[in-house]
């Protein structure tokens, strides 16, 4: 069974995304999502400044079995990456909610959070693949 947080909000697409105290948003792959790609040998981090729109494309996950885009959960800039994700991408399979996260963004509004999904409805969502 996968590990599903309270502490975060998550997307259809399986991404979590935590706001941190400083009004940032951390953002990486669910337990799930980590367990669904197998081991993980490659991650292709975005670009610190770049704009993106919810739902673009903005990164990408490699493992043994497939490539797949991570997206932008909610409209913001990318302010940080997690560069120790270059050399060992498999953290996100170790550590998916705490070592493993992403990149970290600058919201252009934090009420968008509040329209991901909370535990209970992403457990229900993952339920049934």
């Amino acid at each position: 069974m996968s590990e599903v947080r309270t502490d975060v909000r998550y997307t259809a697409s399986h991404e979590w995304v935590r706001l941190e105290d400083d009004g940032t948003v951390t953002v990486g792959i669910s337990d799930h999502a980590q367990g669904l790609l197998g081991d993980i040998v490659f991650v292709e981090l975005p670009e610190v400044d770049a704009e993106f729109s919810a739902e673009d494309a903005c990164c990408v996950v490699e493992s043994v079995k497939a490539a797949s885009d991570i997206y932008m959960p909610i409209n913001g800039e990318i302010v940080d990456t997690n560069n120790a994700l270059v050399d060992e991408p498999d953290i996100i399979n170790s550590s998916p909610y705490d070592d493993g996260w992403i990149f970290r963004i600058k919201p252009v509004d934090e009420e968008d959070i509040e329209q991901l999904m909370d535990a209970s409805t992403y457990e229900a969502e993952i339920a049934d693949e």
